[in-house]
């Protein structure tokens, strides 16, 4: 019965460790038959790419070539007639140029996907290729040694075992002539004797045989268990790694490089339909009108006047009304006389309307003006220049798109341009949780509205609602059309250098070193725009836009290489410089006590609703906040965070005050609205 017990003990852990080691063996074959997938995985993609570029550029090429037959189609027509000042010529010879711009942009593409995209990418199949065979032989050498050395534990496990079942039967016989010899005390035999120190000797001779066996069991134990954990914690790893060094960064840089050339051929593209875009806006009737007639003055000039030609010698000039004539004139001038009654009815009907109206507009003149002088009494300067924000161009002749930021803060006054203010708000109190911002792209046509609105002095997000993705597309336009960047040039490599610094605290403190030596207007802009950017990364979990993301975003716009630069190898250490930034910002930034000037905080307060007694009406108040903007003095006036719709209401003193609506409405799912705090 006892031997049957261990029997079926030893088969059970037989089982165990056969079973064991059968499930590790399947599971490396399944480990090789994954990395064989994950190879084919990326030669397809890889592939694929390139057959993408190939065909975008094949496409951008055929685009290209249409767009430049199209414009010398027209081209050739309009040589063949003479120059025209019109305006509306000017529209069809800046289409014209615009589309060959366009044409060349595409050309440039095409080239770039055709030539200079692809070989980066056959370069990395290739080595891919290599790599993942080399790593494939090597999991292959790690696995044989694995199962090598299970090999030998279940060898080792096997003896160990064997040794102790003869131990522990030696042991038994050894027991059982002991009770013989305890029965036979008194008639004991030398024989007895001699078995009882056979089998003893027996039993030591197996324990020590068991012993040798337990440890090199264990020993092997210790060095499979050593050799699995090391496999599949470190030497899996290091091969997944091995086998994909460099398809990344590969496929990274030849995605940039493709991102880049997109972005220029946007940013000609926007160019030249600005162009057009001014062109259109200078139509002018009246003035190819004018310049018609002068052109053709001798056509449209009047004629000489037909002058009176008396037949031989007459010298009568005037009508005459003498003798038989005057009867004739007089029953002509009846007849006229009686038309004349006819129509003056009719015309003086006609001269009633029109007097009656222009007595009403004299009323309405007279409230008008009446009216404008009490509300301008009673709104404070900063309302009066919110309404009146096209009045900011009289000061100042300086571009707002496309010109030089410091140049109009210091003709403006304004330490935060109104773009950015504007855009930061209104994306502030409506698009935190709005999934993609500043990613997809908005309208185009809402884009160039609100860039000219801004362009005029005009604060267009107070009064309308726009797509947010046409608010941080117009943002992004502002930083990336400025005749200088945020960043200037000359600290580029530097910052670049500082971004390779491991230590986040010393890296921090090495960039607030270079920025800090900026103008103080730039630091201004600079500390309110990051601030905003962080305060969106918090929403990422909602709004998808990661600091990285931000960055991506961002960075192209804030910072450039000198012009000997390469852009694509520049742009990761851009986006990685920006992203810590954007992080970092509190750390990087100096405060507004080191700094003075406008700084941008998350959160306004709003009001709650309030219910009356028992039996009254409820009645509702909120606080409703407006954006803040920024006057040249820095401050920031009180009375103008109201809300409610246009209209006059009655204080306690008995004077009347205005309300004006300003600006879209928080979001009921969050109360945060950017504005300045100036101390």
């Amino acid at each position: 019965m006892t031997s049957h017990v261990k029997l079926r003990k030893e088969k059970t852990g037989m089982v165990d460790y056969d079973t064991q080691i059968k499930e590790v063996r399947c599971q490396l074959v399944d480990q090789l038959k994954v990395l064989d997938l994950q190879l084919e995985q990326k030669s397809q993609q890889l592939q694929d790419l390139t057959d993408y570029l190939r065909r975008r550029g094949e496409i951008e090429s055929e685009y290209a070539r249409s767009l430049e037959k199209l414009s010398e189609r027209f081209t050739s027509r309009i040589k063949r007639k003479e120059p025209s000042s019109h305006s509306v010529s000017q529209v069809w010879l800046a289409l014209l140029s615009q589309t060959r711009q366009e044409s060349k942009g595409h050309s440039a593409m095409s080239e770039h996907c055709s030539n200079f995209l692809l070989q980066p990418l056959t370069h990395c199949l290739e080595y891919t290729q290599r790599l993942a065979k080399k790593s494939k032989d090597i999991c292959t050498q790690l696995q044989d040694g694995l199962l090598k050395v299970t090999t030998e534990l279940q060898t080792a496990w096997r003896t160990y075992f064997q040794y102790h079942s003869d131990y522990i039967c030696a042991e038994g016989k050894l027991k059982e002539a002991e009770k013989q010899e305890e029965k036979q005390k008194q008639s004991a035999s030398k024989k007895l004797e001699r078995l009882i120190e056979k089998r003893q000797g027996k039993v030591q001779e197996i324990d020590l045989k068991c012993t040798k066996a337990r440890n090199d069991y264990l020993l092997n134990l210790a060095a499979a268990n050593a050799s699995v954990n090391k496999y599949y914690l470190q030497d899996i790893s290091t091969l997944i790694d091995c086998a994909d060094v460099g398809y990344h960064l590969t496929v990274g840089r030849v995605m940039q490089a493709y991102l880049s050339g997109r972005g220029r051929t946007q940013e000609n593209l926007t160019t030249g339909l600005q162009q057009v875009q001014e062109t259109v806006s200078g139509l002018d009737q009246s003035h190819d009108r004018d310049t018609l007639l002068q052109d053709h003055y001798n056509t449209f000039c009047m004629p000489l006047r037909f002058p009176y030609q008396p037949h031989d010698g007459d010298q009568v000039c005037i009508v005459s009304a003498e003798g038989e004539v005057r009867c004739e004139l007089e029953i002509r001038f009846k007849q006229i006389q009686t038309r004349l009654k006819a129509v003056t009815p009719e015309t003086e009907e006609k001269v009633k309307e029109h007097l009656q109206l222009g007595s009403l507009e004299s009323k309405l003149q007279v409230k008008h003006d009446l009216l404008k002088v009490a509300l301008e009494k009673g709104i404070t300067p900063m309302t009066r220049l919110r309404k009146n924000l096209s009045c900011a161009n009289l000061i100042h002749n300086h571009k707002l798109f496309g010109g030089d930021m410091l140049s109009f803060i210091q003709a403006s006054g304004q330490q935060i341009p109104i773009v950015v203010e504007s855009c930061v708000c209104y994306i502030n109190l409506n698009g935190l949780h709005h999934e993609g911002i500043f990613r997809v792209p908005g309208s185009q046509a809402e884009v160039n509205h609100l860039r000219d609105a801004f362009e005029r002095g005009e604060d267009p997000l107070a009064d309308r609602r726009y797509e947010l993705d046409s608010v941080a597309g117009v943002l992004k336009l502002y930083f990336r059309g400025l005749e200088n960047p945020l960043f200037p040039i000359d600290s580029t490599g530097l910052l670049l250098e500082h971004i390779q610094i491991k230590n986040a605290e010393e890296r921090a403190a090495q960039l607030k070193l270079v920025i800090s030596s900026y103008l103080h207007p730039v630091i201004v802009v600079m500390r309110y725009l990051f601030a905003f950017l962080h305060h969106v990364s918090q929403y990422s979990d909602e709004n998808m836009m990661q600091p990285y993301n931000l960055a991506v975003c961002f960075g192209p716009s804030l910072l450039r290489g000198a012009h000997d630069d390469d852009a694509v190898t520049l742009q990761p250490q851009i986006n990685a410089l920006v992203k810590s930034i954007i992080v970092q910002h509190e750390s990087i930034f100096p405060s507004q006590s080191e700094v003075q000037g406008p700084v941008y905080e998350k959160s306004l307060e709003t009001g709650t609703s309030a219910v009356n007694g028992a039996g009254s009406s409820a009645a509702s108040t909120q606080k409703k906040t407006e954006r803040p903007r920024a006057n040249s003095s820095g401050s920031v006036d009180a009375s103008r965070l109201t809300g409610g719709p246009v209209g006059f209401s009655v204080a306690s003193s008995g004077k009347p005050t205005l309300q004006i609506p300003v600006g879209p409405q928080c979001r009921s799912r969050g109360h945060s609205a950017g504005y300045l705090r100036r101390e």
